[in-house]
């Protein structure tokens, strides 16, 4: 099995190494091609304005790894177009340091990678981690990276996922000894609590930042945060198809496009 491993953190963040060594040890080959600079929250980019370059780079184990100057889903696209010559059998994304739950999937660079894979018809998990907002310190990788081996075995043995499917894994902070198991979870109600900052330059000029408290969500049962909130690690199955079957429904029953129809 051939994994190439992203990230929207930076082809030198502590999490893409630590997901790096786990896939090392249940893989063939592990091939890491990631940006140079972190794009969190950067949503799903394809760069089509500029050229992308692309540099080799070694990690803080003395491996080799790919860098480019493009976005999470960018490289993932510049694997599967060509820059990577080996078939590519999955995309593994991450270890991000926060959560990505409710919408925060519209939003990740974690999650777009993994949904470029899938459009591109391989399979594609992101890991991310609900690591404590205050914590200090060096971050522990080490029950991410293990939920991670799991969740790829796994998918190794069924020969991959549906077509346009993903999976968002978001695993508890700590050691995967004290997970209280897996959950088949859906997306849950993230609550953003964003203010607009407004400040002056020297110059006189105003200027914004997107600010305020970082983000809380609703503890409800069967949901991405309800089972972190409970010490699970959630697993969630994301479609690239977004059509609302049930607003489609409403439409024809209010006789929509007969309504339009003059």
């Amino acid at each position: 099995m051939h994994i190439l491993v992203t990230n929207d953190d930076g082809v030198l963040a502590p999490g893409l190494l630590a997901l790096t060594h786990a896939m090392r040890e249940i893989a063939d080959k592990v091939t890491v091609l990631a940006p140079d600079r972190n794009w969190s929250a950067s949503g799903h980019v394809k760069t089509l304005h500029r050229p992308l370059r692309i540099i080799e780079v070694e990690l803080e184990d003395g491996s080799l790894a790919w860098a480019t100057d493009g976005a999470p889903s960018d490289c993932v696209a510049l694997a599967q177009l060509g820059f990577i010559t080996e078939k590519i059998d999955l995309v593994v994304s991450g270890i991000n340091p926060n959560a990505n739950i409710g919408h925060d999937v519209t939003y990740s660079g974690t999650v777009t990678a993994a949904m470029e894979a899938a459009i591109g018809g391989i399979p594609g998990v992101a890991v991310s981690l609900d690591k404590p907002d205050k914590l200090s310190g060096p971050v522990d990788f080490s029950g991410a990276s293990r939920a991670a081996q799991r969740v790829v075995q796994w998918l190794s043995q069924q020969n991959g996922l549906p077509a346009e499917m993903i999976l968002s894994v978001n695993v508890p902070y700590g050691p995967a000894e004290n997970f209280q198991g897996y959950m088949i979870t859906r997306q849950g109600l993230r609550i953003y609590r964003d203010e607009l900052v407004r400040r002056v330059d020297p110059a006189g000029r105003p200027y914004y930042w997107i600010g305020g408290q970082a983000p809380t969500a609703i503890d409800e049962p069967g949901t991405d945060y309800g089972a972190l909130a409970a010490g699970y690690v959630s697993v969630t199955p994301i479609q690239l198809n977004l059509t609302s079957n049930r607003t489609r429904d409403w439409l024809e029953e209010r006789q929509f496009v007969t309504s339009l129809d003059l």
